[in-house]
């Protein structure tokens, strides 16, 4: 399940961070008119990061404590885009379906050290 995640947040992160913010409007991501470039990149960058945290830790044994948490604070960041899709009124399904995958990604991963 880690590494599905890890795959999405990957693929999201790099696309925020490879994209103008115009162009992401532009293509469905509609909240990035209401943001600015700087929130934009650094919700990629922490996708990003949060996708190397889901996978590296574990595989290596190099405090393996941090995929459960890299888990958490994906989740955390999930919960923010629910909370930012029903004020505009979107559909918040995949956040939420997301968000509740990195929650229970976290409550494995503890339960599992």
């Amino acid at each position: 399940m880690n590494a599905i995640l890890a795959l999405i947040f990957l693929a999201v992160g790099l696309m925020k961070l490879a994209r103008p913010r115009t162009a992401l409007a532009a293509s469905g991501m509609a909240w990035t008119a209401d943001s600015t470039d700087a929130a934009v990149k650094g919700i990629g960058a922490i996708e990003i990061l949060g996708a190397i945290g889901l996978i590296v830790p574990l595989a290596t044994g190099i405090a393996p404590v941090l995929t459960p948490l890299a888990a958490a604070g994906l989740a955390v960041v999930m919960i923010g885009a629910v909370i930012v899709h029903i004020r505009r009124k979107e559909s918040a399904v995949v956040p939420l379906i997301l968000g509740i995958l990195a929650i229970v990604s976290t409550v494995l991963g503890f339960l599992t050290l």
